[in-house]
């Protein structure tokens, strides 16, 4: 498949410049793109390489002006633009049509219209599923389970009882939505465990990735917010809500009950403490050990505790200069010694 740069632009909603009728038949990155690719600059140290590419089409930032004649389409944010020009040449892997018949069906299990449903899915009882939703093999999807309209699970997911996942999820393979929190009541030396009773909500638009785990409430609800994107090996425990259009990056951990706003941002490994609040567009640098709660438009970083940045580098600037600092001590130290103002003996450190 071939498009011209001249009908992408009106794809995408964007205006281009220079030959509109030149053949786009995929993407590629700037270093290696030819003639027949399009390719993207979306953060501008890398305009160098504006220079060496010899793609046909170019997606850049409308604002950059100083670029060599050439092709470009012009966009107020060059990534969006290249996630819709992607969608324009993406071609899904193909997957059977209908309902296979070495998948298993218990009772009172509804299918909705132009479903993929694959060889060894398992719909236990009461299980609904909407229109166009494509399951591939070996899912599990548990009793009174709903999935919304649109909605695709790659293979080996795992969705236990009364879990409700919206429209247009899309669900990373080894995922397992619904597993028991993690409850228990200690007597004496022992541990009893809580039954799980509560539900996981998964709302419309939200993207798992692989090996992600979300554990069901003890009582209330487990909810992951509209538009929410997490990356893979994130792991969500009992009575988490996530506020919408959240980022939840590769192995952050988030303990019970604690509450997640709107458009924040966790990075990897990051670990959240349970009955926090994290307030809306909060932005949690990576590895941070997070023990409390922060306001909305917070910028947090650091080891155990993490804290507000700025506090946090000043910190870390600070033990940089320690080695300098105990130098100076033990110089003054030592011109005091000698000239009889100070007891001689052995310096007391943290260490001792």
């Amino acid at each position: 498949m071939a498009l011209s740069v001249h009908h992408i632009a009106e794809k995408v909603g964007c205006s281009f410049r220079g030959d509109g009728e030149t053949l786009i038949s995929g993407i590629a990155p700037l270093e290696t793109a030819q003639a027949k690719h399009i390719s993207f600059l979306a953060n501008p140290k890398y305009a160098r390489l504006l220079d060496q590419s010899a793609a046909g089409c170019i997606i850049i930032s409308e604002n950059l002006t100083a670029i060599k004649p050439g092709t470009y389409l012009l966009a107020r944010n060059p990534y969006y633009i290249f996630a819709l020009v992607s969608q324009l040449f993406y071609q899904p892997v193909s997957t059977p049509d209908g309902i296979s018949p070495d998948a298993v069906l218990e009772e009172e299990v509804q299918i909705g219209n132009d479903c993929s449903i694959s060889p060894f899915v398992y719909l236990a009882r009461g299980a609904r599923i909407g229109d166009r939703v494509t399951v591939y093999p070996h899912v599990y999807i548990g009793q009174n389970s709903i999935v919304g309209d649109g909605t695709l699970i790659y293979p080996n997911v795992t969705i236990r009882e009364n879990v409700t996942i919206g429209k247009r999820v899309i669900i990373h393979s080894s995922t397992v939505i619904g597993s028991d929190g993690y409850g228990f009541a200690q007597e004496g030396e022992r541990h009893y465990k809580i039954p799980q009773t509560g539900e996981v909500i998964i709302e419309d638009d939200v993207e798992l990735g692989a090996g992600v785990t979300i554990d069901r409430g003890t009582l209330g609800p487990t909810r992951i917010g509209r538009g929410t994107k997490c990356d893979n090996q994130v792991h969500i425990a009992h009575n988490v809500t996530v506020g919408d259009n959240s980022l939840l990056i590769a192995q952050v951990g988030i303990s019970g009950s604690s509450k997640i706003g709107k458009s924040v941002t966790i990075a990897g490994q990051s670990g959240l403490v349970g009955h926090i609040t994290i307030g809306d567009r909060t932005i949690i640098a990576a590895a941070s050990s997070v023990t409390k709660s922060f306001p909305a438009g917070s910028m947090i970083s650091g080891l155990i505790p993490a804290r507000d940045h700025k506090k946090a580098k000043r910190t870390i600037a600070s033990l940089f200069r320690l080695p300098n600092l105990i130098n100076r001590v033990n110089s003054l130290e030592k011109i005091l010694k000698d000239k009889g103002l100070m007891n001689s003996g052995p310096t007391k450190t943290h260490e001792d």
